[in-house]
């Protein structure tokens, strides 16, 4: 299924929405595979599809990590977007291991079924009838859909062993991330108490030179009224002296 950009949308958001309802799909064909008879050609065709979709998943699930990855570093988005989406790709991976688990477990329980069918109990019942034991004790002689599936198992466990300890290592590396978000914002805000500090101490320099400045005014104000005064006084004191004279 292909991953289809909406004009107008948010094309990760867009591929999210695709991995989602990818996993509702093989969520419902799984559903309908447990329905069906192990031994049937529709359960074999629903099982290969189901396989195939589930490559598809994890494929679409890993793009969408690299594509967040190349954002977060590009800063095409914030860290807060970034941490978002981290957890919502955990979330898709988690849900990959779960479908992984569910189509595993019928699986296994076929090889079991068929392993029990091809036990050494059933060979020794047909040798009583004369006929030749299929030798269970070794591998080279199993049929060859018995082979498959126990190499499937297998293989899917140490898959699953491997998506896992890529989880934790994720997990880890999200930790760290938030560890060094913390440590930043902590020192973000040291700098900008440092930076409220000296506005402060600015603030109080100011208010010192603006009291300093009033007094200086207030003192030239009262001068200039005192000048004013002897003014008057010897106007008056000439004006008498006129006086007197006439």
């Amino acid at each position: 299924m292909a991953l289809v950009n909406i004009e107008g949308s948010d094309p990760w958001l867009t591929e999210y929405d695709a991995c989602e309802k990818l996993f509702r799909e093989i969520m419902e064909q799984l559903t309908l595979r447990d329905r069906e008879p192990r031994t049937s050609q529709t359960f074999i065709n629903l099982s290969a599809n189901i396989r195939l979709r589930m490559r598809q998943y994890s494929g679409e699930v890993q793009q969408l990590k690299i594509k967040v990855e190349e954002s977060s570093k590009q800063r095409n988005i914030t860290a807060e977007e970034a941490e978002r989406r981290t957890r919502q790709i955990e979330q898709l991976q988690s849900k990959d291991v779960q479908i992984q688990r569910l189509f595993n477990s019928r699986g296994a329980d076929l090889a079991m079924t068929r392993t029990a069918l091809m036990a050494p109990s059933s060979s020794a019942a047909f040798a009583d009838i004369g006929t030749t034991s299929w030798a269970i004790d070794d591998d080279d002689d199993r049929p060859l859909d018995v082979q498959v599936t126990i190499e499937d198992i297998q293989t899917q466990k140490q898959r699953l062993m491997e998506e896992q300890e890529k989880g934790l290592e994720e997990l880890s590396k999200v930790i760290t991330r938030q560890k060094h978000i913390a440590q930043a914002i902590h020192s973000e805000v040291d700098h900008h108490n440092e930076i409220i500090d000296d506005l402060a101490d600015h603030v109080d320099r100011t208010d010192e030179r603006l009291i300093e400045g009033t007094r200086t005014v207030q003192n030239i104000s009262q001068k200039d009224r005192t000048c004013g005064y002897w003014i008057v006084i010897i106007l008056l004191f000439i004006a008498i002296i006129l006086t007197s004279f006439c």
